[in-house]
């Protein structure tokens, strides 16, 4: 099958707007373009498919409320721009979207939401949940509170990590260019446009030169980094102009528009190699016969009534190691509970982790999704 066609499966989809395109050139937020994504996204989601739109924009938005010209340099005029905007380009946002009676939700997140194991989890189950329910969350960086160590530097990036966060199968990045091309097309007539490359081509980087407009931090550059960062969990990105009429359902009919940088491994095969090879082991799960035999025979997730020792302390998200009774190494995966609540539900079924402990996060320890078999 030919690579665009792959996108007609998809379930889950990331959809990132940039700054260039969501600004009328410093006059305020494009509501004609935001119409028109939202008209489109909607119609994604009448056909089955969860969108998470990651917007940039606020400090644009800011910048024009406030009647400032260029973007600032100081953190906490940088930090005001985006509190002023953050109002505006979610009101534009919901408004669009009760028009097809779909609710909103806006997410602000920083580097450390998604580098702390807590947070991230705490971050994807929201997503999760809120996707459950038939909601668009609308995702940004929170520019109020970041710091220059923390911040992701570009919502590229983010777009990225949340594509990572919530397994998407598609990361669509809609930019005020055609896609990558072989060289700057803004100071080379002859430049072509790069159809698709593996994410992970090394020679993509020295196409993407030129940096970003007055109202953005990204480039062509931190696009193609971006699809890089997304193919490590088996991700696949578009990069395609915004401003092309019914861009995004013109994208999912598999036309070639754009760039497409494929993912060379599956969502699910590589964020098994991850579980596999980049994680810290934390504790054990002693798991006994019956088990063993399940995760073998069905690749099913493991619940606590299988378990029959613990050896360890570790959070909950972490990674552990499972272990046969004789004391060979079956699987690794995250941890639903931590070490202290897993030996009070060990060997109990799922329909009594409420009573023992007085609430329940997940029926599985570690479900199916976040295991490994070794």
């Amino acid at each position: 099958m030919n690579k665009r066609q792959n996108i007609k499966n998809t379930k889950r989809c990331v959809i990132k707007i940039g700054s260039a395109l969501l600004t009328n050139d410093g006059a305020g937020l494009n509501v004609v373009g935001i119409a028109a994504w939202v008209e489109q996204i909607s119609a994604l989601r009448k056909k089955g498919i969860e969108v998470i739109l990651v917007s940039s924009g606020a400090v644009a938005e800011g910048m024009s409320r406030l009647g400032l010209i260029e973007r600032p340099e100081s953190l906490h005029e940088l930090q005001a721009a985006a509190a002023v905007g953050q109002m505006g380009l979610v009101q534009s946002y919901e408004s669009e979207f009760q028009k097809y009676d779909l609710h909103t939700a806006q997410i602000l997140l920083t580097h450390d939401d998604l580098s702390n194991r807590q947070r991230y989890l705490n971050a994807r189950n929201t997503v999760r949940t809120l996707l459950g329910l038939g909601v668009i969350p609308v995702i940004n960086e929170n520019d109020t509170v970041v710091t220059d160590e923390i911040r992701f530097g570009d919502n590229d990036t983010l777009a990225a990590l949340v594509a990572n966060l919530v397994e998407a199968d598609y990361l669509i990045i809609l930019t005020d260019q055609n896609g990558l091309f072989d060289r700057n097309p803004r100071e080379h007539s002859d430049a072509k446009l790069i159809s698709e490359a593996s994410a992970n081509d090394d020679t993509l980087m020295g196409m993407a030169e030129g940096g970003a407009g007055t109202y953005g931090r990204g480039g062509m550059a931190t696009k193609v980094s971006a699809a890089k960062l997304a193919s490590r969990s088996g991700v696949s990105t578009l990069i395609a102009a915004g401003n092309v009429k019914n861009v995004i359902q013109r994208l999912f009919s598999g036309e070639e528009l754009g760039t497409l940088l494929y993912a060379e491994q599956t969502p699910v095969a590589a964020r098994k190699q991850w579980l596999a090879g980049h994680l810290q082991i934390h504790g054990k799960l002693i798991l006994d016969d019956g088990a063993v035999k399940k995760l073998r025979d069905s690749g099913s997730s493991l619940l606590a009534v299988g378990v029959s020792d613990v050896q360890g302390e570790f959070s909950r998200g972490e990674m552990v190691s499972c272990i046969s009774s004789a004391g060979e190494e079956v699987a690794r995966g995250l941890v639903n509970y931590s070490s202290v609540e897993v030996i009070k539900i060990k060997g109990q079924a799922s329909e009594k982790i409420e009573l023992i402990l007085g609430y329940v996060d997940d029926s599985e320890l570690i479900h199916r999704d976040n295991l490994v078999l070794i």
